[in-house]
């Protein structure tokens, strides 16, 4: 579960001449920031996976449903539970230390090599590695937008 805003105190305060003023926050500031917090988390998770999908390698689909299934919205982390997702978002050649082979048995160690993975573009044309990383870089701005609205407030420049 997501942690709580506080709820600011209540402040009273002496201005010059002895003048008294009293700061009072809404009751409902602490609970109404988080949920605010909460939307804003979870629209961004959401644009994330939904535009990594037309860079993402695919020949079945697995890795573009793995990060849906595999992130819960608005935790901030998005997670590609698949067997081969690293091996993928890196793209680079990693072949068994034993055999040299790009197959290896459970629990024997891969070695990465100085070759690219070459992607199938069938599916998705812009599949690449470090889908991610271009997503931020080619929508960030947007999403930044997006989340600003959803907080109630306007993106940094």
């Amino acid at each position: 579960m997501a942690q709580q805003i506080p709820q600011p105190h209540d402040r009273r305060l002496t201005g010059p001449g002895g003048a008294e003023i009293t700061l009072v926050w809404d009751r409902r500031f602490g609970w109404k920031r988080s949920e605010r917090f909460r939307k804003t988390q979870a629209f961004i998770d959401q644009e994330v996976i939904r535009l990594m999908v037309p860079y993402t390698p695919s020949r079945n689909n697995v890795l573009a449903k793995a990060a849906a299934q595999g992130t819960k919205i608005g935790s901030g982390r998005i997670l590609v539970l698949s067997p081969y997702g690293r091996y993928q978002y890196y793209g680079v050649l990693m072949v068994s230390s034993l055999t040299g082979s790009a197959y290896a048995v459970h629990g024997e160690k891969k070695v990465i090599t100085d070759r690219k993975l070459v992607y199938s573009t069938a599916k998705h044309p812009q599949a690449q590695a470090l889908w991610f990383e271009t997503v931020k870089k080619q929508h960030g701005t947007a999403i930044l937008r997006g989340a600003a609205a959803i907080a109630g407030g306007r993106p940094s420049k």
